[in-house]
This record gives structure tokens, sequence and C-alpha cells, in this order.
């Protein structure tokens, strides 16, 4: 069902994802972040490289063999960004339920 209602997702959403996995997990692959986060690399690997621009995740690269392994991990800049920016906008602004799950409240 790509392209539903229920699978779009803000921006800041997806931001907070990916700061919160790393967070939860330390570093993580490139494979491993954007999976876990439910993204798609080609889309998304903009907001991957803002962030990282800003200095709110770093990244490195590790070779091994003929393969380079990118690793992402958090920064602290971006911990306190998520803290006092990304979650309070998240209680203030709940993530939208999918229009399912309201037409059944009705």
């Amino acid at each position: 069902m790509s392209g539903s209602a229920s699978s779009y997702r803000d921006r800041i959403y997806i931001v907070e994802d990916i700061i919160l996995k790393l967070v939860e997990y330390g570093e993580l692959n490139q494979t491993a972040l954007i999976s876990f986060c439910g993204l798609n690399l080609k889309k998304h690997k903009s907001i991957i490289y803002e962030l990282e621009l800003n200095g709110l995740i770093s990244k490195s690269e590790t070779h091994t063999g003929k393969r380079i392994v990118t690793i992402y991990r958090p920064t602290q800049k971006g911990m306190q960004f998520c803290r006092s920016i990304l979650e309070p906008y998240e209680k203030m602004f709940p993530r939208k339920k999918s229009v399912i799950e309201e037409s059944d409240k009705n």
C-alpha cells in the first residue's frame, strides 16, 4: 500500500525516528538505520545528509575488504535537539492515526 494515507510520515517525524533509533542502538550501519526507520534510501538519503551536515548525527566509514560500511551515530547536539524540540513537538502534535482508525471511532 505504498503511497496510502497511512504510510505517509511528516519529515519532522522521520528526523525524530532516525535520531531516536541511533540513540536506542548507539550506532547503526546505513542499511540497518534505513530498515529500522522504515525508510527508502534513495528517497530519504537527503534527510540523513542534512542531519549530518547540521551536526545532529555523525557518519564514519570503515573498509572491510572491497566494501565500505557506513556507520551513523547520534551526537550530543542531536540528542539535545531531540529532547528539547522534537519530543515536545510530538507531544503537542501527535502523529496522525490512519484514516481507518479514525473512521472506526465515529
